[in-house]
């Protein structure tokens, strides 16, 4: 007998109109094909959400489609590796998996993202599609690092402790993968910012509006230091962002509940 599965991609047709009588959830995971340090594998941004929508599909009664892994990564040309595909390529693939998975009877089409540039496009795209999709579908993108707090941003993910082949990253491809890693060539680096005197996203100007911004702020695209990074780390974070993420998906939930029809 077949194993069940939450991956869509490993579902028979049959099985995917048994899941559809009972639950209507689809987590699309999104990320990158880019370098992340000298030490870790360029599907990063893809394998990190790709595990986490593993992990919380069951307890949200959802499928998880086969993720998107060419993107965005405009920002990181200039690392050999680094794959990416134009913002309008990128939003009309999103736009139309849109359709496409609401098509097939999904009701809550989720973009669990694992790289941040993404953020802004997805959002449209799914903007963009609103008006081709039945009444009720709800389509919206989250970053599987959305759901934590200020705390636990603080030790697993922020500019203070790194925001790219960091610690938590690395740590967490361990925990999914290990031989995906050489730990020997792990590097400590952080981009050379100035102080600013703005409490709004200054970084954000050089980071999106650049192509060739990471490439230009990091020698090795590595951004924080994933020296100390282990399995037994990973997991841990991996924890916390199944449950925060849960717990954000929750709260979305409530909030379109509150909304008055108009």
């Amino acid at each position: 007998m077949k194993p069940a599965t939450v991956f869509l991609g490993e579902m028979t047709t049959l099985e995917v109109e048994a899941f559809l009588k009972n639950h209507q959830t689809v987590i699309v995971p999104t990320g990158s094909t880019e370098q992340h340090g000298p030490h870790a594998p360029l599907l990063t941004d893809v394998l990190v959400p790709q595990e986490v929508a593993r992990r919380i599909a069951p307890r949200l009664g959802a499928v998880v489609a086969p993720s998107i892994n060419y993107a965005l990564s405009y920002p990181h040309v200039g690392f050999t590796g680094v794959v990416h595909v134009r913002i309008p390529t990128f939003m009309a693939l999103v736009e139309d998996l849109c359709v496409s998975l609401a098509a097939v009877g999904f009701r809550r089409v989720i973009f669990l993202n694992g790289h941040y540039d993404n953020t802004y496009a997805i959002a449209y795209a799914c903007a963009n599609a609103a008006d081709r999709i039945p009444a009720g579908v709800r389509a919206f993108p989250i970053n599987y690092w959305d759901g934590m707090t200020a705390t636990e941003a603080a030790e697993f993910f922020d500019p203070g402790t790194g925001l790219h082949a960091n610690l938590g990253e690395t740590s967490a491809i361990l925990a999914i993968n290990p031989a995906l890693v050489d730990m020997d060539l792990a590097n400590a680096e952080f981009p050379p910012l100035p102080e600013v005197t703005s409490p709004g996203p200054v970084h954000t100007a050089f980071f999106f509006s650049t192509p060739g911004s990471v490439h230009r702020a990091t020698q090795s695209g590595t951004w924080g230091d994933p020296r100390a990074a282990t399995p037994e780390f990973g997991e841990r974070y991996l924890d916390v962002l199944v449950e925060s993420t849960l717990r954000l998906l929750d709260d979305i939930e409530r909030t379109f509940g509150a909304m008055p029809e108009r």
